[in-house]
């Protein structure tokens, strides 16, 4: 089991040695990080609506450009340790992970090469004050408008929309869903049969 600590408190992985790769595709796991916006207003009788969420993005490491944070899905950990293990690294951010958006097939500038990304939604619990990325990247909580404008990859700005279709379906949170929940003992795997998307970590 890895602990939150101990991901929080350690360098990011790097290296290859460990990468999954699925008909040639390095295969990149990612999250959406969202919140329910802090506000006086008291909340509708119909509950939560996409107006009301506020997403996450973190700047690159090589420059301003805005995005989601992802990166490698290794050997040594399931899809849903690599989304979560990625976005404490990169965003310092921790919570309720739901069901994958999808994969996307996509083109690296840097590599020139063709990467295979899966997206989860992560609804934020906690936000870490000190992570591995800290130095090196800016996070910034903005409104599903404004992160549709400035993310910079397309595919995940495809990520976003379906997350927003999935939202908007009723305005009504996942009929069924597998939550991953972090713990400060580790990774639990939760169900949670209805309005799981409005559940918070006591």
């Amino acid at each position: 089991m890895m602990q939150i600590n101990q991901i929080a408190s350690s360098p990011p992985r790097t290296g290859r040695n460990l990468q999954r790769y699925n008909h040639g595709f390095r295969q990149v796991v990612g999250c959406i990080p969202y919140r329910k916006r802090k506000t006086n207003k008291p909340t509708p009788v119909e509950g939560t609506t996409i107006e009301d969420l506020e997403i996450l993005l973190i700047s690159s490491q090589k420059g301003p450009k805005m995005m989601f944070p992802k990166g490698g899905w290794e050997l040594d950990e399931d899809i849903e340790l690599a989304a979560s293990r990625e976005t404490i690294e990169e965003a310092g951010v921790i919570g309720l992970l739901e069901d994958k958006l999808g994969a996307w097939v996509f083109k690296s500038k840097s590599q020139d090469k063709y990467h295979e990304g899966s997206m989860f939604p992560l609804l934020v619990t906690e936000e870490l004050i000190d992570w591995p990325e800290k130095n090196v990247r800016q996070r910034i909580w903005m409104t599903v408008n404004e992160a549709r404008e400035v993310c910079a990859h397309s595919w995940m700005r495809e990520a976003l929309e379906v997350f927003v279709h999935r939202f908007r379906l009723g305005e009504e949170p996942f009929t069924f869903c597998t939550i991953r929940v972090l713990h400060n003992q580790g990774f639990k795997t939760e169900h949670w049969s209805s309005k799981c998307r409005m559940k918070h970590l006591s």
